[in-house]
C-alpha cells in the first residue's frame, strides 16, 4: 500500500503558478500533514486495469488504454496516470481511497496523483526520484488535464515535511527543509488549528482567475502577489530563528494580501469566522489553498484554544485535528505489490474494505 499526504500552506501561495514564477520567482513555506490519499495494486490474470475509488463509490475497468477518453470518466487523474506513464497492456486492480474530499484547499487532488504515481512506479519497479515524481504530476494537471494549478501540492505530497519551496523562472523547483529544533516543531505543531467551513470550493476557477490577471499585470494582483512572496521568506526566518509567534502575525499579514487577488478567495461567513477567531485569541489565519471555502487554518496559543472552539462549535463549525508528516509519499505496506503473494489478495482485500467502511460511515 501506498500513501501520500495532502499539506497546509503557511505563505506564498499563488506565487508557485507559472503565470507568476516565470517572471518573478515564487517561494512557498508549507508542511505536509498527516491525512492521506492511499492506493493498493493487485495483479490480475486478464488483459485488464480496474480501477476502484471508494470516495467516489465507482470501478471503471479499462482494456484499451489508448482508446480512453479522459473527459469521459470520472476517474480523470489515475487514467492520465496510467497513460503518462504507459500501463497499457498491463492488468491489475487497484484500489484508491482518501481521507480528505476535494476542494477543500489542502492540496487533495495533487496527493491522489502523486500518489497513483508512486504506486505504479512500486508496482512496476521505476523507481522514481521525489523531483521527478512531483514533476510528472505537476505535467499531468496541467498539461495532461488542462487545470490551471501550481506547484506546491505536488511537491508538499511528494517530499513530506516543512520545506520552503522555490519555483525558479527557468520551471526548476528546489526544495528546502525548514531546520528547527524536535520540540520547537511539536510546539509550532500545537498552535495550529484547522476548521472546516463547511464548503468545498472551485479552486480551478479562482486560479484561473488568478492566472489572468498575472499574466495581464494587473498592478493591484502582482504587487499583492509580491507581497505574498516575501511573506514565505519572512515565515522561513521566523521558523529558523524559533519565533512561531511571529509565524501566527505573518499569517494574518499574508490573509490580508491575498484578499486583494479575487473577489471569490473569502465570502462573508469566512470574514464573520475569523474575525470571530481572532476575538477569541487567534493570533492570525489564512483559508488553505485558493480560498472561497474549505478549511481555515489558524495560530492560536493553547491557553486561547478552548475558546475559540467553543465559539467555533456554537456556529457549527468542526475541527479536525491533524499532526504533520514527514515522510511524504512512500509504501507503508510492501507486500500488495509482490507478484504471486497470496497475501497481496488478503491485504488488498483488508484495506479495501476497511477504507470502504471508514467513508461509508463518514457520509452517514
Amino acid at each position: 500500500m501506498v500513501r501520500s499526504p495532502v499539506r497546509i500552506s503557511f505563505a506564498g501561495g499563488g506565487t508557485d503558478l507559472p503565470s507568476y514564477y516565470e517572471k518573478h520567482g515564487g517561494c512557498v513555506v508549507s508542511t505536509a500533514i498527516n491525512r492521506y490519499s492511499y492506493s493498493v495494486i493487485q495483479k490480475r490474470r486478464d488483459s485488464k486495469i480496474q480501477v476502484i475509488s471508494s470516495d467516489l463509490r465507482i470501478s471503471e475497468t479499462w482494456e484499451d488504454l489508448a482508446g480512453m477518453d479522459l473527459s469521459r470518466t470520472s476517474l480523470e487523474i489515475p487514467l492520465a496516470v496510467l497513460k503518462e506513464m504507459g500501463c497499457g497492456g498491463l492488468a491489475f486492480d487497484m484500489f484508491m481511497s482518501s481521507e480528505i474530499p476535494p476542494g477543500t484547499g489542502l492540496g487533495s487532488s495533487a496527493s491522489v496523483c502523486v500518489n497513483v504515481i508512486k504506486a505504479l512506479s512500486t508496482y512496476l519497479r521505476r523507481p522514481m526520484s521525489k523531483y521527478s515524481q512531483a514533476e510528472l504530476a505537476f505535467h499531468i494537471a496541467r498539461n495532461v488535464l488542462k487545470k490551471s494549478v501550481g506547484k506546491q501540492d505536488e511537491y508538499a505530497s511528494t517530499f513530506g515535511g516543512l520545506n520552503r519551496i522555490e519555483f525558479f523562472c527557468d520551471g526548476s523547483t528546489k526544495v528546502t527543509p525548514i531546520q528547527i529544533e524536535y520540540e520547537l516543531m511539536r510546539e509550532f505543531e500545537s498552535r495550529l488549528m484547522l476548521f472546516f467551513t463547511g464548503s468545498s470550493h472551485d479552486s480551478w476557477r479562482i486560479l484561473k482567475e488568478q492566472e489572468t490577471v498575472t499574466r495581464n499585470q494587473e498592478p493591484a494582483a502582482t504587487s499583492a502577489l509580491h507581497r505574498i512572496r516575501d511573506l514565505a521568506g519572512e515565515v522561513n526566518c521566523a521558523l529558523e530563528q524559533s519565533d512561531i509567534h511571529r509565524v501566527g502575525e505573518l499569517l494574518h499579514h499574508g490573509w490580508e494580501a491575498k484578499r486583494k487577488l479575487s473577489a471569490h478567495i473569502t465570502s462573508s461567513q469566512i470574514d464573520d469566522l475569523y474575525r470571530l477567531a481572532r476575538r477569541s485569541g487567534a493570533i492570525g489565519g489564512k483559508i488553505t489553498g485558493a480560498g472561497g471555502g474549505g478549511f481555515l487554518l489558524l495560530y492560536c496559543e493553547q491557553k486561547h484554544q478552548s475558546a475559540v472552539r467553543e465559539a467555533f462549535a456554537r456556529e457549527g463549525v468542526a475541527e479536525m485535528s491533524f499532526m504533520f508528516d514527514r515522510q511524504g509519499s512512500s509504501v507503508v505496506v510492501d507486500d500488495p505489490f509482490i507478484d504471486g503473494d497470496e497475501r497481496c489478495g488478503m491485504r488488498w482485500t483488508y484495506y479495501s474494505k476497511r477504507s470502504l467502511q471508514f467513508h461509508h460511515q463518514r457520509a452517514q
